[in-house]
């Protein structure tokens, strides 16, 4: 839409209110919300000004003025707020010039576009991610001087099979990786995620499946197409809102914390992606699993620089707690065709070109969709422009291998510091055509060892009292 039809759009959905939301370092969306007759085509073209110091990641208070830009294509309707409100997304500029604020991550993921084009290898990449995530009954937790603690409760985790609930228990609770695709009552949470889909659909999100993922205690899947890399990255922001918000509706709470729950599955991000130049996809071929030499360097991109990339794809502490062995999360940096126990997969999709695309495994649902894609990117081009060679094919059950065969495969970091220590020695793949800028690289790596790493180092654990208090 051009502003004058969002202006008249609004008119027609009655909207009341106007929200301009944008995305802060560390992937959160965040928001203002103005009047509609605040809605002119002039605040389409000046945007609205606004102090950026407190915003997580952005530089300090000497140098805050910050401008909000609303994006015209991306007016929405809220399906939530109880005053119609027209919904934009916005791009981060400087007040003075326009020019884009390069630590706005939407700003980052267009420049990797943009790129792109100007590499002449592709005109497009599609991005398709496939975000799980929980949905829980309770959460409690608290961390202070003196008490850490944490506590989830779902009605259908298998703890509560022996609970008593207002005298009887109906039973029907997943057991611990063993929640794949069971139909009702043991899937207690099909009509919430049908709500869901119903109000993605509402707004243009096109879905594709639903269901119960492998964990107890209401973890969940819900596929939508695949998109240009920004607009997918819109769109996830879009996904995580309604998720949670739905779940909120009816009383519960959703997360797409990497792993929330001890001994069973966590939640990743499968993130599938191809190229294209106009209408031709590049990824499909006479290679192995079908695929064209541009699609291998591409994927020898991406595993050269992954222990780099985790730390946008792999963004917490908690990222690490999913990426062990033995709960479906591809550790080992490999490529395989159909194999989901490989870091990257081949999907066998067909014999058509089109459906030709890889799937990097190894990510989560708490990345920034903007750095994390535009990493994912950037190392695939990098991969392509210097034709990297992927290796062999590894066409086994990784998880299955013994111990001394599995030792000499390359894996991911096994910690946010490693990986962070990683993304500070090999970023330069993400500095080509300026798309990430070297003060943004250290911003990332300087927050996350000033507001995760280092906190996290100097507290003791519960698990700590448990194995050390008697010593």
């Amino acid at each position: 839409m051009k502003p004058s039809e969002v202006i008249s759009f609004a008119k027609e959905q009655g909207a009341l209110m106007v929200d301009l939301r944008f995305t802060d370092l560390p992937g959160t969306w965040q928001h203002v919300t103005m009047p509609i007759s605040q809605l002119t085509e002039e605040l389409f073209e000046e945007g609205a000004n606004f102090d950026g110091s407190s915003i997580r990641g952005w530089r300090s208070i000497n140098e805050s003025d910050m401008t909000m830009k609303p994006d015209p294509t991306t007016a929405l309707m809220d399906p939530f707020t109880e005053v119609p409100t027209l919904v934009l997304i916005c791009d981060i500029v400087q007040p003075d010039t326009h020019e884009p604020y390069d630590r706005d991550p939407r700003q980052i993921a267009k420049q990797a576009t943009a790129y792109l084009k100007s590499s002449g290898i592709a005109d497009i990449a599609y991005f398709g991610p496939e975000a799980e995530f929980f949905i829980f009954d309770d959460i409690r937790y608290e961390q202070n001087a003196y008490t850490a603690y944490y506590q989830v409760d779902s009605d259908e985790a298998t703890w509560n099979s022996g609970r008593d609930e207002q005298g009887r228990n109906l039973g029907y609770k997943p057991r611990a990786k063993e929640g794949y695709f069971p139909v009702m009552p043991t899937d207690s949470l099909h009509d919430l995620r049908t709500e869901i889909c119903l109000e993605l659909e509402k707004i243009g999100i096109q879905v594709e499946r639903q269901h119960h993922e492998v964990a107890s205690a209401g973890q969940g899947e819900i596929n939508f197409k695949f998109d240009e890399l920004v607009n997918a990255a819109d769109k996830l922001q879009w996904f995580k809102y309604i998720v949670k918000n739905v779940a909120r509706r009816h009383g519960k709470t959703a997360t797409f914390m990497p792993k929330p729950v001890f001994g069973d599955n966590g939640s990743g991000m499968h993130v599938h992606m191809s190229l294209w130049k106009g209408d031709q996809p590049l990824f499909g071929g006479d290679k192995y699993a079908g695929l064209s030499e541009m699609a291998l360097n591409y994927i020898g991109g991406i595993l050269k620089n992954a222990p780099s990339l985790c730390s946008l794809t792999n963004p917490t502490l908690n990222s690490y707690k999913r990426l062990v062995p033995g709960f479906e999360a591809p550790v080992k940096l490999a490529y395989s065709y159909k194999n989901r126990s490989a870091a990257i997969r081949i999907p066998n999709s067909g014999s058509s070109p089109k459906a030709k695309r890889i799937e990097f495994r190894t990510p989560d649902g708490a990345a920034n969709p903007y750095l994390a894609f535009s990493g994912l990117l950037m190392a695939g081009i990098d991969g392509v422009l210097s034709k990297e060679d992927p290796g062999q094919p590894l066409d086994k059950d990784i998880y299955g291998l013994p111990p001394e065969e599995a030792a000499g495969i390359p894996s991911v970091p096994r910690t946010l510091d490693e990986a962070l220590m990683n993304f500070k020695t090999n970023h330069e793949f993400l500095l080509r055509g300026e798309v990430f800028s070297q003060e943004l690289t250290n911003a990332i790596y300087e927050y996350k060892f000033e507001k995760e790493i280092i906190p996290a180092q100097q507290r003791p654990t519960p698990f700590e009292f448990f194995l050390y208090y008697d010593v």
